[in-house]
């Protein structure tokens, strides 16, 4: 199948989990992770009507966006997101081109970000990665143990308030990662831990923090379940990685 075609089931998919848990359809943001494919398969999948992009590799953002830019036009209302592990040499593509950064998980990268879109004139929203599951393989601010532990609470904390300080950047919520090949109640309570998470900050702060990036291709659906505003979903999109 194509990607239309695929792109239809995933969207029923959605449909079905945001039905069984009561909320509405336009809550839920689909991210077509793109990373490792060329541009030619954006532009079909821009053509199937996906619109948000998940990239993971910054050198991929100064190719596809100014060909894709060059092909449909500057106004072809593609929303890119950067969802990956970011080096802090190569951020400067992700302070250029995106708008919404995924994978805040250490102050460096926050306070690097805020300098080069100073310089832009840009502005960025931006979601603190968080390790609820505590896997050693997992990147993000330590929130294994948040519940329990004044540090980690305290670490969380500042990186927010670190990211609204600057000017350039809006904290708009948490993205996660479930481990690989969980089973499904061990993935729900991480989704569900990070969404309490993200309720204990939005309150501690008073903060909007509207903003949960969980679930990915195999857990998805549970993502939503628990309250996932985007899900990155790639491979049920575009087969296997290229």
């Amino acid at each position: 199948m194509g990607i239309l075609e695929n792109s239809q089931i995933v969207k029923n998919k959605i449909a079905d989990a945001t039905a069984r848990s009561g909320r509405s359809l336009d809550e839920v943001t689909l991210v077509s992770v793109t990373k490792t494919h060329p541009p030619e398969v954006l532009h079909e999948a821009w053509e199937a009507g996906l619109r948000h992009f998940g990239e993971n590799r910054s050198h991929e953002l100064t190719e596809k966006v100014p060909w894709l830019a060059e092909k449909l036009g500057a106004e072809n209302g593609i929303v890119w997101h950067y969802i990956g592990h970011l080096q802090t040499r190569q951020s400067q593509p992700i302070a250029d081109f995106t708008h919404l950064f995924h994978a805040a998980d250490r102050p460096k990268i926050i306070s690097r970000l805020e300098r080069q879109l100073a310089e832009n004139g840009r502005s960025l929203d931006v979601l603190l990665e968080v390790n609820i599951s505590g896997e050693a393989s997992k990147g993000g601010f330590n929130c294994s143990d948040w519940e329990n532990s004044l540090e980690q609470k305290q670490n969380i904390l500042d990186a927010i308030k670190l990211v609204n300080g600057g000017g350039s950047q809006t904290a708009a919520g948490l993205m996660t990662m479930a481990p690989w090949g969980a089973e499904p109640d061990f993935i729900r309570t991480v989704f569900q831990r990070t969404r309490n998470l993200r309720d204990w900050l939005s309150q501690e702060l008073e903060l909007e923090l509207p903003v949960l990036s969980m679930g990915m291709t195999d857990d998805f659906e549970i993502a939503i379940e628990e309250g996932a505003t985007h899900v990155r979903v790639g491979r049920a999109l575009f087969g296997d990685r290229q």
